[in-house]
């Protein structure tokens, strides 16, 4: 794994949430910070509760995710793309897995950082700019310290239905 941003190997502490994200070359801050507020207000979620931003390492670079999680006062976490690729997902994608070597980028990336037990909050989602396609996905886990004794003080969202892209 490789640590980018603010250069903290360490989650975090007491933040149970992790967000996964994918990214297409050149999304911009904006498309990427939009997303994660969108999904985590739609999941009741708060973004005071995310310990990590996490990716495939070959996207660890785009200044649109290294911004985000600057913003956000959060790591941006870099896995390797033979790590994600071992993580089955519920919504794979043929997409990611020509452009980075793995079938799901952001449910396997909030997983894998979730850690052992961690819990799918909210299925992959994607970016939905108007006049033109998305280029983020992101998808939200929780830590299983937390999923056992209710840190995240938050309901308890159901799993979003799944969105074409990475």
């Amino acid at each position: 794994m490789e640590v980018i941003g603010r250069g903290t190997a360490c989650p975090l502490p007491g933040a149970p949430l992790v967000v996964g994200v994918g990214a297409s070359r050149g999304v911009s801050v904006g498309e990427v910070i939009g997303l994660v507020e969108t999904v985590l207000a739609e999941a009741g979620l708060s973004s005071s509760g995310v310990a990590e931003l996490a990716t495939v390492e070959a996207k660890a670079g785009e200044t649109g995710l290294l911004t985000a999680a600057e913003r956000l006062g959060v790591p941006l976490c870099g896995y390797p793309a033979a790590a994600l690729a071992a993580v089955e997902v519920p919504n794979p994608s043929a997409v990611p897995l020509a452009a980075v070597g793995t079938a799901g980028v952001a449910e396997a990336a909030a997983l894998l950082a979730a850690g052992p037990g961690g819990e799918l909050l909210v299925a992959k989602r994607k970016s939905a700019p108007h006049g033109r396609p998305g280029m983020a996905t992101c998808a939200v886990a929780r830590r299983p310290a937390a999923a056992k004794s209710g840190q995240a003080g938050q309901r308890r969202p159901a799993v979003d239905r799944p969105d074409a892209g990475q």
